[in-house]
């Protein structure tokens, strides 16, 4: 199945530990997207001094599986479900399914 998520768009954790909250996809990992200020972990790292790095308890986003996020339609508020169109030209536009609009610009 393909994934309906990309990098950027805007998405509403569905399930876990922090539903409810928002952010947008910084990457997306197979079936797995790393989204902003969401699932927050602790890594201890050790430090680095070629490469710069201090060590300590750094802070960082850890993936969420894909079916854990929906993306956020700003007109309704909520999270939904997307579909996909076909133009004229050929060209593949994801829609929101309740709405028909476009989700990408």
């Amino acid at each position: 199945m393909a994934n309906r998520i990309k990098k950027g768009d805007h998405v509403i954790v569905i399930a876990g530990k922090d539903k409810g909250k928002r952010g947008d996809v910084v990457r997306v990992i197979g079936e797995k997207v790393v989204v902003s200020n969401i699932n927050i972990v602790k890594r201890h790292t050790k430090p680095n001094p070629q490469a710069g790095q201090a060590g300590g308890v750094v802070e960082r986003e850890a993936p969420i599986h894909a079916s854990n996020v929906m993306p956020f339609n700003p007109a309704t508020g909520k999270g939904e479900r997307i579909g996909t169109k076909k133009l004229e030209d050929g060209r593949t536009l994801r829609v929101f399914r309740s709405s028909g609009e476009a989700l990408d610009a």
